[in-house]
């Protein structure tokens, strides 16, 4: 395993839309593997591969429970509404209140390739439509509907 460069707003690659991954191959299990280390390492929730610079849709969380891999995830159910304050490993520093879904509920791939479900809510709902976002090139900045400062440990 090794900890990666997580990619900084300005970016190009934080912009674009990430390819599905056709075969979960030992690069992809390396990414994950990386991927989970270098999100420990910089102390966040999520991380999604474009953040790393790698465009495919790989997308790993861990809000206190474990880590979640997904691989090729898809929203297809979202209900309610929650308003909260967000951060991002690749926007150092900035904070914004975004209006997210309450409860989402996910389906991906894990790294054997089975199809699974996760339904999130709270904290975990937001973390995995924000991840989900950098797959189509979104960062949260782009959906803050008001900026906040937040004091550091």
């Amino acid at each position: 395993m090794a900890i990666r460069n997580i990619r900084k707003l300005g970016d190009e690659v934080l912009t674009k839309k990430c390819r599905p991954v056709e075969t979960i191959d030992e690069r992809i299990l390396t990414l994950l593997d990386d991927m989970t280390e270098t999100m420990y390492d910089a102390d966040g929730v999520g991380l999604a591969a474009p953040q790393v610079g790698i465009l495919r849709r790989v997308v790993v969380i861990d809000v206190g429970d474990g880590v979640l891999e997904l691989i090729n995830p898809e929203i297809v159910n979202l209900s309610g509404e929650q308003r909260a304050v967000e951060g991002c490993l690749s926007v150092p520093g900035r904070y914004g209140e975004v209006i997210r879904p309450q409860t989402v509920v996910v389906r991906a791939l894990d790294r054997n390739g089975d199809e699974y479900e996760v339904i999130g809510e709270g904290l975990l709902a937001r973390a995995l439509c924000h991840e989900i976002d950098h797959l189509d090139g979104t960062v949260f900045v782009d959906k803050v509907v008001k900026f906040v400062e937040v004091e550091q440990e």
